[in-house]
């Protein structure tokens, strides 16, 4: 995927890269044929890596310093870090972190590597699967997810704090900063009828009353399989303290276009929703459409198709409420 977040480097850089984080020994020679890029996310870089010995392992930079990203977005890779580090206390796979650099001394960003997982991306390969074969995965991913969300959290807000003690502050927040983001690019959007949909149907975020770590970029793409079965789940610069409704295995919950999600709902034993549960699912729908399209300024991107595609999505958002 192109977006001018990606922070793409010089083969002489990513020597230095591999030389710090795994020492000059493993330094591989030669041409390129030792780094491949990953060409799937949207927003880091990211490298597939052959050391000297063998090993292998995905390198992960930050976008540019100069490169302007959404408010959410602007400490991502420490978000993603410390998401790697608290599920370290589930029984969901995540990749193993082997280096991270904060320092800017070899790259304008921060950057990680982390051991490189043999596997499918489920994202890419699902309409190739069976339908029996994506209901037995989709059931696991929602399995996974709930795993996710049974850990606790101090406050609602960013992994690493400060978070706030109420989940409509944090949430009213997080639509705020989009709105915001919004504005400061120019985007073509009511900003006035939108505050004034959300602020309507605020009083449902009450119901939520303890801080959950919630993955909310969970989306088959970001999940690795194997002979059937999930054995890593990736990119979790997006995660925070909060409602798990908003994960994104339940959008499709009140927006068919996102698919049918009855195995994941299954898999996550949630049977069905309350009618407040669909009031706030509905807001968290709004705030993702609201994500998607004032992205494609940030990211740079211009395909009419998905643009089209993430306008209609926000207008059943807003009808739905």
């Amino acid at each position: 995927m192109e977006s001018i977040t990606k922070n793409r480097q010089s083969l002489d850089t990513l020597r230095a890269m591999v030389t710090r984080a795994y020492g000059k020994d493993q330094v591989p020679s030669g041409t390129a044929a030792w780094v491949h890029e990953l060409g799937h996310g949207w927003f880091n870089v990211a490298y597939r890596l052959r050391l000297r010995d063998g090993y292998q392992a995905v390198l992960k930079v930050a976008p540019p310093a100069g490169v302007e990203v959404m408010t959410y977005e602007r400490r991502a890779m420490a978000t993603e870090l410390a998401a790697l580090s608290l599920l370290t206390e589930t029984d969901v796979p995540v990749p193993t972190v082997d280096f991270a650099d904060s320092s800017r001394e070899l790259v304008d960003a921060d950057w990680f590597v982390m051991r490189y997982v043999d596997a499918d991306n489920y994202g890419v390969i699902r309409s190739s699967l069976s339908a029996c074969e994506q209901d037995k995965l989709d059931v696991a991913v929602g399995a996974a997810n709930r795993s996710l969300n049974a850990l606790r959290g101090p406050a609602f807000g960013p992994l690493g704090g400060p978070g706030v003690p109420t989940w409509r502050q944090c949430f009213l927040g997080l639509v705020e900063d989009v709105l915001h983001d919004g504005e400061r690019r120019a985007v073509d959007l009511d900003y006035v009828a939108l505050r004034a949909l959300v602020a309507a149907h605020a009083d449902a975020l009450d119901e939520v009353t303890e801080p959950r770590f919630v993955e909310w970029d969970l989306w088959p793409s970001n999940v690795l399989i194997r002979d059937g079965r999930i054995v890593c789940l990736i990119d979790h610069e997006r995660a925070f303290y909060g409602d798990p409704l908003i994960e994104a295995g339940f959008v499709a919950t009140q927006q068919p276009a996102f698919g049918n999600p009855t195995a994941f709902l299954r898999g996550y034993g949630k049977s069905a929703l309350t009618e407040t549960d669909r009031v706030r699912r509905r807001l968290y729908n709004l705030h993702l459409a609201l994500t998607v399209v004032i992205e494609a300024v940030y990211r740079g991107r211009t395909d009419p198709d998905r643009n089209a595609w993430a306008r209609a999505r926000l207008d059943e958002a807003v009808a739905a409420l």
